[in-house]
């Protein structure tokens, strides 16, 4: 009778944990113009954090010294991040329409190779709307520069939020949480970095339009994990197909080796970097991607494995809800864990 109650009593806490989870999620679909650059400006203060202690380890700089040093290299960083974003998308908006014209142009080509009626492809094409091409490349952009006009509401949050931070007193919880975190940020900062430089450097010696964008593009999206690469190794291919006087194989390398770099950087150097610093199960990484991106879009994708992170952490906590941590980490019931190597 007992372990029927016990039975009885986790099904209903089950239940009572998806209705909760529901409630939250349609809560920060809703809240997402004020909750998304809170939770961006708490990562960014994270990563800001980091530079604060440096100084004042290595540099013996007192700590307000170091704060304001850090707000003003953080600052032009943003600056420069804003104007490099800003000429990107500009770029991409004026050159939407000729790209538009030129894949009208390769299609007409195509149909004069075909041995027969042109009539048979032309009717199917028609389906597609005049300003596709264009209107996709244009939405892009204003996605992006929607979330620029945000950058200063994040910035004014990172600022209260280094004034405000304690710097002693932490708890088990909250140093873990900070660790993981700023590893994992750490290291996608510095392989990002790196991804994007090499890819534009790439297109642009294979004499690709926009390589600035693209590189750009492959910086920001290696923080989405697995898609992200994948995204951005063959978001040039429109490109590459409309670009005129562009070699077969020129063509060929423009994807090939951007994708070389991509799965170099994500499969043998950062998981050497990062090590089992998330401890995330890959299947939990993917619908955490699908998640959080129906909530909060593209850059809830970005924040998805950060946040399952935390997440898991906190369900490791409580002892209800440590199965759960346990299977976002891929320890099946009945199996031992993995111990955590660190590299």
């Amino acid at each position: 009778m007992t372990e029927l109650m016990h039975h009885e009593r986790r099904v209903q806490t089950v239940c009572l944990l998806i209705l909760a989870a529901g409630t939250i999620g349609v809560a920060l679909y809703w809240l997402r113009p004020v909750m998304l650059p809170f939770v961006l400006a708490i990562l960014f203060t994270l990563t800001l954090t980091a530079l604060v202690d440096l100084q004042m380890h290595y540099l013996r700089l007192p700590r307000w010294l170091a704060l304001l040093f850090t707000v003003l290299l953080g600052a032009v960083l943003a600056g420069a991040l804003y104007t490099l974003v800003s000429a990107s998308v500009t770029q991409l908006a004026d050159s939407a329409g000729s790209y538009q014209e030129k894949l009208r142009e390769m299609i007409e080509k195509f149909e004069a190779m075909l041995p027969v009626d042109p009539d048979v492809v032309v009717d199917p094409l028609s389906f597609v709307p005049e300003g596709t091409i264009q209107g996709m490349l244009l939405g892009t952009t204003k996605s992006i520069m929607d979330v620029l006009a945000q950058g200063v509401l994040v910035m004014v949050f990172v600022l209260f939020l280094l004034l405000g931070k304690e710097p002693h007193a932490k708890s088990r919880v909250r140093w873990e949480i900070e660790v993981k975190v700023k590893r994992y940020l750490a290291t996608k900062m510095f392989t990002s970095s790196i991804t994007g430089v090499l890819v534009g450097v790439t297109l642009w010696l294979l004499g690709i339009d926009l390589a600035l964008v693209f590189g750009l593009f492959a910086f920001l999206l290696n923080f989405i994990p697995s898609l992200g690469s994948i995204i951005a190794t063959l978001l040039p291919l429109p490109i590459v197909l409309v670009t005129k006087d562009l070699s077969p194989t020129s063509a060929i390398l423009a994807i090939a080796i951007p994708g070389a770099i991509q799965f170099s950087m994500g499969n043998l150097i950062e998981p050497k970097i990062m090590g089992h610093s998330l401890d995330l199960h890959p299947i939990v990484v993917l619908m955490s991607l699908i998640i959080w991106g129906m909530i909060w879009g593209i850059i809830g994708m970005v924040l998805a494995a950060p946040i399952t992170a935390v997440l898991k952490i906190m369900f490791e906590r409580i002892d209800i809800t440590r199965p759960v941590a346990d299977l976002m980490a891929g320890h099946l019931p009945g199996t031992a864990p993995v111990p955590e190597t660190e590299t």
